[in-house]
């Protein structure tokens, strides 16, 4: 009888030792687990390069470090709107764990696969206007989907002060945008409705691919005093040569973002995406921690940055005022 107890009492240990064996061997398992990041670009331009980094320096500082307990695929659809798709698709069918969308139509595209996948993957935006419009969530303050992130929404009464106090003498601002963009025609709307208050006119111009763009602008130089870049991915990645074609006519050109302005933009009053997408990522490590993007609001940056090309000044002649230029970053470079 000692004996059969002893047999019994002998199994159970060892049942309860592979039992432990096996749980911990799970916990190994997850600690260990490398999270797979699927990051796709609309296009290769300086704002959206910049959220990117920003993103991947968050996580970084987090401690979620690329090759060692994440893996990142990058993808960039370079502005083709069916490789946009055919990236979100790839990602939904490789199960990723985490969707990072620069820019208003790779959010659409990876959105719109995780809707027909029946796929509740995270998806991370950033660089996107107006969320809401996009068809991407349900409000700001709580998306109500798989769906969180950044906008780079910006009042565009701060870049039409900066375009008044540089060329005081303006009165007609064109502005070309990609009729494909949702995020665009906001910006136009936005710029319409705003350009009374500064005695301004909009003269608003679509395209549909970038070989139109050239053709467009020397359509409208002459018809407007200033030339505005808003953050279309499409038109914002042509601006070395609008500014070149702008200037040939001494037309200032003004950018809605510093990498625009490095490109010979002569100014911006807009907002860091270095900053923006940095953000972006401290959400990512939120939901990496467990909490669903339905329930992290989709915030904005407030702070202003103004940067002044000083090759692009000196080229045009625009005098910069002393309150601007005192608090103003300089760069150079992008003019001819």
């Amino acid at each position: 009888m000692v004996v059969k107890k002893l047999s019994v009492l002998l199994s159970g240990l060892l049942l309860v030792g592979a039992l432990g064996g096996c749980s911990s061997s799970k916990q190994g398992e997850s600690k260990d687990k490398v999270v797979k990041i699927g990051i796709t670009q609309i296009v290769e331009h300086a704002a959206l390069d910049s959220a990117r980094k920003g993103f991947i320096k968050a996580l970084e500082d987090k401690n979620y470090k690329d090759g060692t307990n994440i893996k990142i695929d990058f993808q960039n659809a370079q502005g083709d709107m069916p490789t946009t798709q055919t990236i979100a698709d790839k990602f939904v069918n490789d199960k990723v764990d985490m969707i990072l969308a620069i820019a208003t139509p790779s959010a659409q595209a990876c959105y719109n696969a995780t809707q027909k996948a029946n796929s509740n993957i995270p998806i991370l935006i950033t660089a996107v206007t107006d969320p809401v419009k996009a068809g991407l969530i349900k409000s700001m303050d709580k998306p109500g989907t798989n769906v969180t992130g950044t906008s780079d929404a910006l009042p565009i009464e701060g870049q039409f002060e900066l375009i008044k106090k540089l060329v005081p003498t303006a009165k007609k601002i064109g502005i070309m945008y990609n009729t494909s963009e949702a995020n665009s025609g906001v910006q136009v709307e936005d710029a319409k409705k705003a350009a009374p208050s500064f005695g301004f006119e909009i003269v608003a111009s679509g395209v549909t691919t970038s070989n139109e763009i050239p053709q467009v602008l020397n359509s409208i130089l002459d018809k407007v005093d200033v030339i505005y870049i808003p953050t279309d991915n499409m038109i914002a990645a042509a601006a070395p040569t609008i500014t070149k074609i702008a200037y040939a006519k001494k037309k200032p050109v003004f950018g809605s973002e510093e990498g625009q302005v490095k490109g010979g933009a002569v100014a911006t009053a807009g907002i860091d995406y270095y900053k923006l997408g940095y953000e972006t990522g401290l959400k990512a490590v939120e939901v990496l921690g467990g909490k669903k993007p339905e329930e992290i609001p989709v915030t904005i940056l407030t702070e202003r940055q103004i940067v002044v090309n000083e090759d692009a000044v000196k080229k045009l002649g625009v005098k910069v005022p002393d309150d601007i230029n005192s608090k103003a970053v300089k760069v150079t470079g992008g003019v001819e």
